[in-house]
């Protein structure tokens, strides 16, 4: 079985593909790991789209049952038929917001005070991040998710991010079992 989950950056589709993969047989892989090329600091480069989608596709292949989390909606449209079942989850803009700048402050710490680059790139990352919502911006937005979910040929299941994880987690896994004893 195949398995998306995507959303706006900080909603929790990498911490729930993680806590699915603990508990089940599934290979969670982050799309974030393949868009971008190891550097420390992280996410400073990106990797072209054909050599991403060959190291995805070859992971992805490489499993029987996968959890990709991470929005793909610019990989190209072979990824609309690559699912069984997509999961969308959704959070609202000022709790997502504080998550993303924690995170921002425990991944790069006293380097966010001290390093120009850095701080320019973090500040950067969230005013992106921040314009979710916004109909008109011309990135990722909850707009061109709602208009992707119409592509799919799957099913797709919408979380709310602020539901406690365990509870977000039960909902998927027997949404799993599910579609394995309807399959």
């Amino acid at each position: 079985m195949k398995i998306l989950l995507f959303g706006a950056s900080g909603s929790g589709t990498t911490t729930l593909g993680k806590e699915i993969e603990k508990r089940t047989d599934f290979k969670h892989l982050d799309a974030d790991d393949y868009y971008w090329k190891k550097t420390n600091p992280p996410f400073q480069e990106k990797i072209p789209l054909v050599e991403r989608n060959e190291n995805l596709k070859a992971d992805f292949k490489k499993f029987r049952d996968v959890i990709v989390s991470g929005s793909m909606v610019s990989w190209g449209k072979e990824w609309e038929t690559a699912f069984d079942l997509a999961i969308f989850i959704r959070l609202e803009n000022t709790e997502r917001m504080e998550r993303l700048k924690k995170r921002e402050t425990e991944r790069y710490g006293e380097k966010l005070l001290t390093n120009k680059k850095i701080q320019r790139n973090s500040k950067a990352f969230l005013e992106w991040a921040n314009q979710y919502e916004n109909p008109n911006f011309k990135g990722r937005t909850f707009k061109v998710h709602t208009n992707w979910i119409e592509l799919l040929k799957c099913k797709v299941l919408r979380l709310n991010g602020s539901t406690e994880l365990n509870s977000n987690v039960d909902i998927l896994l027997n949404e799993i079992k599910t579609c394995y004893n309807n399959g």
